[in-house]
């Protein structure tokens, strides 16, 4: 009965079986009502970097909470968030300057499309073209659906989606299509801003591009004037193996989006950076040039007591040394898989693998998902395919032992589908 009561996220009730109600986390470990124990292999929808229940964040939670629940943001201010801000631009990419919070990844992107277009217009040089790398994925309010790719997760949506230019993917070996295409979008006619997942895609499959060609594109959009908008709501946070992926490519883009590890993973929050000429814009006496966005919970006290000491976690513990400790156990794990020619496509990126299985009907919706899903949770990994796409994205807790568990799991997936 409660199943039909909550209506749970990318989940289609009447195919999908009972959710698995968890009680307790700890570590890379989640714990059932029944007390059996499934690792947490994706991090909880990529948000869990140090493990579950770090002591550092549930004790600043805890001491927070005594202090200041929330209070509203407009007109009002607190001390976690303004020391958040502050580490935030100490950590962030050289030239960002200004921090603007929100409460979810959409949001933080859809933030940002917001400045782009305020930027231009308070300017007096009104912009509107969005380009977008194709396959992307940014989010699911009206905004980001409309600058993430086309199909069964926005299709019913489409009368309210916004048109945008699309720019391919730079797959191994045809990147300058890619420059080229995005070259001839901002000769074309003047773009406001360019949105793009640094170094790999997530939602789109994984897809894992050079830090060659991320730094290429932001030269091409400075040449053109052309707003660079980093969605690091995934690849931030140490996942592709640097804090930031941007600093692969030696970039800084004029707007950064966070989110998901901002907190360790434990409360939703997320941040908007920009550089000054972003903020300069819409700093005025005339009240029209204000930013208008926000939420209720902005800057929760607690979630950015949560951020606060997450960030003191990188300061104080060998946080880098961990995950290239993990990246190193993934890229030796995917190995052993690169021969098991039920497989194709081995890759990986910092702490996240990946590998397509082979089936006859890929993509998405390939009726493989939803079994791949119960084998695993029947060996006691949590692991969601993409369809038939199978990756690998644990917290950077997880040890040599865990991933032996997934991998050995993954090895043994194809046999449910023979």
């Amino acid at each position: 009965m409660a199943r039909n009561i909550v209506w749970h996220p990318f989940t289609q009730h009447a195919l999908e079986p009972d959710p698995v109600k968890i009680s307790r986390g700890k570590g890379a470990w989640l714990e059932t009502h029944d007390n059996s124990r499934i690792l947490d292999a994706i991090s909880s929808w990529w948000v869990v970097t140090h493990g579950h229940r770090h002591p550092a964040i549930v004790a600043a939670v805890r001491e927070q909470i005594d202090r200041l629940d929330h209070v509203i943001f407009a007109g009002f201010t607190h001390e976690p968030a303004e020391r958040l801000a502050d580490k935030l631009v100490d950590v962030a990419p050289p030239g960002l300057a200004h921090v603007f919070f929100s409460d979810s990844g959409s949001t933080s992107v859809e933030v940002a499309l917001k400045m782009a277009l305020g930027y231009w217009r308070n300017i007096g040089q009104p912009r509107t073209r969005i380009a977008a790398l194709e396959h992307g994925y940014h989010g699911d309010t009206i905004g980001t659906m409309s600058a993430g790719a086309r199909g069964v997760f926005n299709a019913a949506y489409e009368p309210l989606l916004f048109d945008v230019v699309r720019i391919p993917f730079p797959h191994p070996g045809r990147e300058q299509e890619t420059l080229d295409a995005l070259e001839a979008a901002c000769r074309e006619a003047p773009l406001a801003a360019f949105v793009v997942e640094p170094l790999i895609l997530g939602a789109g499959g994984m897809l894992i591009y050079g830090a060659d060609t991320l730094a290429e594109m932001k030269r091409i959009c400075e040449r053109h004037d052309a707003l660079f908008i980093a969605d690091e709501v995934m690849t931030g946070w140490g996942r592709t193996g640097t804090l930031f992926a941007c600093e692969q490519a030696g970039i800084t883009p004029d707007i950064l989006c966070l989110a998901k590890g901002l907190t360790g993973g434990s409360l939703p929050l997320a941040a908007t950076l920009a550089t000054p000429r972003i903020f300069e814009a819409h700093f005025s006496e005339d009240r029209t040039r204000t930013f208008f966005h926000s939420s209720s919970y902005t800057a929760n006290p607690v979630c950015c007591a949560a951020a606060a000491a997450n960030l003191a976690i990188w300061d104080n513990e060998p946080v880098l040394d961990r995950i290239t400790k993990l990246a190193g156990l993934q890229a030796s794990a995917l190995a052993t898989l690169a021969d098991d020619t039920r497989f194709e496509n081995p890759r990986c990126i910092g702490t996240i693998a990946a590998i397509d299985l082979k089936v006859a009907d890929g993509g998405y919706l390939a009726t493989a998902g939803p079994r791949l899903r119960a084998h695993f949770l029947k060996h006691g990994i949590l692991l969601r395919p993409l369809g038939n796409t199978i990756y690998v994205m644990p917290p950077y807790c997880t040890t040599a032992s865990d991933l032996a568990l997934v991998y050995d799991a993954i090895r043994s997936a194809p046999d449910v589908l023979a």
